[in-house]
């Protein structure tokens, strides 16, 4: 049997040309088995071979030729295109004898590949040139388009269309006329020739192609003309466009110098006022201060800011805040010298760069005059304005100042003038430097306790004034840094209201004050009750309550103390709810501070609250004071008649005890009974008790004395 491609089983045959093909010679030696032979077989074609010779012995005729890769004796691979056929069966129908031919298409595979990449590269080359292919058959009246003919034209489609319908419908009426009359000029001749016209596609859209076609008579005869076609709408549209600007390149050259002069103008100058803007500034001051070092005048800087620009600005409006700028812009021109430098560097912030002559007047009298100018009433917009200014002067010292320390020092002379209460100057000094240093310094301390929890609580007991029995203890705040030392209030609070950082600390004073509470509970120290600081930041929070309640605080055991002088005859109708609201959770209010502030009988009544403590200020110079002493009283008897408990601060003496108990005073806090203490030194001293020793040893010595 011969099987096509090699053999299988029984006799086989092959011709001189089958051996040619392999490059082999009769005598060598061939598989002996068809799996043998299909290691000859490119790997790709193994199944797609075994699978046609299984076909070919069934007789199925769509496999009676099939072609694969079969390896040369010289090692390359040789298509080879099987022709084959079963022409014998035995009696269960299983064919018997096969005949076939190999031939050798590998010249014709090699064109057919050839071919094909030729035709893929012309294909992309199309694609990313956008170019569309028509052919159109004059004899059948037939155009065929490809798929980007149909897509630069705007239409969806593909295949053939009628020449002299669609296509003449697009292109513009007045283009059409022209361009079918090219096409005609070209009937007799095979020359190239190019066009380019508008169409009109869907919505109106406008669109310009360049067209090359080609006449030809194809082998039926047909006359034909084979075209590309693409959209150059934005290559004509740049073209157009380069050519306007080439044509009018002279006549604007003028106008191009006067736009180059405005926006460097632009770029240096602010907008509202035509004052110099920073920028300016910064290459003005380089330049002055290289100046200056080499031997010219030195340079003061003037860094001015008004005051109350903000409140006219919000509640007279911006077109008001905007005339007041220009208003302060001729201020200024107009008060220094022809060459001081006026720049205005931020909303309402102005710099003056001035020169230190030894004629001129002193650059303290330029600073007074700016502020009596500025602080003249002046009417704008029909609104009479009035506005101030707070200045900081730096001078250069020596010839080694550079402009950004001298602009840093002005600044920092600023901060020193409004602080001082504005509207007035300030010259830099070394002091005021430190001063903003050790600000800093205490800043990042206060932020980096926060995150670290180094807010820690020291206690002070309170009692009752007549059997000195324990009734409360008052919490308050320390700021322990890395070093170990310890910042009270009035040392980091100022700086913790600029960060607005004040509530925060707050409440982590109160989560660790109610835990010591507890323990204290738990060692049966006796303490009754709790009072914590609270800020007015703190009560405008929202979820306050729900924190709150989220603590467990026992109800009875936690007062928060309020400054009179914050709270009292200010408080906002929200304030005044959240209050409320720490009453009904068993939260009592105490009134700090009490006596510094001006607080009526009905604030007090709107705030309820448990008690007033007495400012120290009241309790110091008291016992020799009947003014101080009939004003304690006083403010005894209005604590009595609203059932309010009065709780003495500053209690340092035992005069101080015997006083304040004698005026009707219910509790008693200051040094002469115990100290501020920390949580773990608190236990050992109620224990101790020494408060009560000390004020026995006191009145025995006093009875001796007289």
């Amino acid at each position: 049997m011969l099987q096509p491609g090699g053999p299988k089983s029984g006799s086989t045959s092959y011709s001189p040309t089958w051996y040619k093909m392999r490059g082999l010679q009769q005598g060598d030696r061939l598989p002996r088995s068809t799996a043998e032979w299909l290691q000859k077989v490119h790997p790709d074609d193994r199944a797609k071979v075994v699978h046609a010779m299984e076909r070919q012995e069934a007789g199925d005729p769509a496999y009676a030729v099939f072609d694969y890769r079969e390896q040369h004796k010289d090692g390359h691979w040789v298509w080879i295109e099987c022709r084959g056929a079963a022409i014998e069966w035995d009696a269960s129908g299983k064919a018997t004898r096969v005949v076939g031919t190999d031939t050798d298409v590998t010249a014709r595979k090699a064109s057919e590949e050839a071919a094909s990449r030729m035709a893929r590269r012309l294909e992309m080359a199309l694609d990313i040139s956008g170019v569309g292919v028509f052919e159109a058959d004059f004899t059948t009246g037939q155009s065929e388009w490809d798929e980007r003919m149909f897509s630069i034209y705007g239409l969806d489609g593909s295949g053939s269309i009628e020449i002299g319908g669609l296509w003449e419908s697009l292109v513009h009426p007045e283009d059409l006329p022209r361009v079918v009359q090219k096409v005609a000029d070209h009937a007799c001749s095979t020359d190239k020739f190019s066009d380019e016209y508008r169409v009109v596609l869907g919505e109106g859209q406008e669109r310009i192609i360049r067209s090359h076609s080609k006449r030809f008579v194809d082998q039926d005869g047909h006359t034909k003309l084979v075209g590309a076609n693409w959209d150059i709408t934005d290559d004509v549209l740049l073209r157009r466009e380069l050519e306007d600007a080439t044509r009018l390149a002279v006549a604007r050259s003028a106008a191009l110098e006067a736009a180059r002069k405005e926006i460097e103008h632009s770029a240096l100058h602010d907008y509202l006022t035509e004052l110099p803007n920073r920028r300016y500034l910064d290459r003005t001051l380089r330049d002055r201060t290289e100046r200056s070092q080499g031997g010219a005048s030195r340079l003061a800087i003037l860094h001015l800011d008004l005051d109350r620009f903000k409140h006219i600005n919000d509640t007279l409006g911006h077109a008001t805040g905007d005339a007041l700028l220009k208003h302060v812009a001729r201020v200024l021109l107009s008060c220094t010298r022809a060459d001081d430098f006026v720049a205005r560097v931020g909303g309402d912030e102005f710099v003056i760069l001035h020169s230190l002559e030894e004629a001129s007047r002193p650059v303290s009298a330029l600073a007074q005059d700016l502020i009596a100018t500025l602080s003249k009433p002046v009417t704008l917009g029909g609104h009479l304005c009035r506005t101030g200014a707070s200045i900081g002067i730096a001078c250069q010292e020596d010839e080694d100042t550079d402009a950004t320390k001298l602009l840093l020092n002005a600044d920092i002379a600023l901060y020193r003038a409004k602080k001082g209460g504005r509207n007035r100057f300030e010259f830099f000094s070394s002091k005021s430097y430190e001063e903003l240093v050790s600000k800093k310094r205490l800043a990042d301390e206060v932020l980096a306790a926060l995150e670290q929890r180094s807010f820690v609580p020291f206690y002070q007991l309170q009692f009752e004034a007549t059997s000195l029995d324990i009734v409360g203890v008052e919490t308050l705040a320390r700021l322990r840094t890395p070093d170990g030392r310890l910042h009270s209030p009035d040392v980091f609070l100022p700086v913790a209201n600029e960060l607005g950082v004040v509530a925060d600390i707050d409440a982590m004073i109160l989560q660790t004050a109610l835990e010591d509470f507890r323990h204290w509970r738990q060692a049966g120290l006796g303490i009754p009750k709790l009072s914590v600081n609270v800020s007015y930041e703190r009560l405008y929070d929202p979820a306050l309550t729900m924190k709150l309640r989220a603590l467990d605080i026992e109800p009875g055991i936690l007062s928060f103390e309020l400054l009179e002088s914050i709270f009292l005859d200010r408080c906002h109708e929200q304030i005044l709810e959240r209050l409320a609201e720490l009453r009904e959770i068993g939260i009592a209010l105490e009134i700090d501070d009490f006596g510094t502030g001006h607080a009526s009988i009905i604030s007090l009544l709107k705030v309820c609250p448990r008690a007033l403590k007495v400012d120290r200020e009241l309790v110091a110079g008291a016992y020799g004071s009947r003014e101080q002493q009939a004003l304690l009283r006083s403010i005894v008897e209005i604590g009595r008649s609203l059932g309010i408990r009065v709780v003495a601060e500053g209690v340092e003496t035992e005069d101080d005890i015997a006083l304040l108990r004698d005026l009707g005073c219910d509790s008693l806090q200051g040094y002469a009974l115990a100290k501020p203490m920390p949580a773990l030194e608190l236990s050992a001293y109620i224990q101790r008790q020494p408060w009560r020793s000390e004020v026995a040893l006191s009145r025995r010595a006093a009875g001796k004395t007289s």
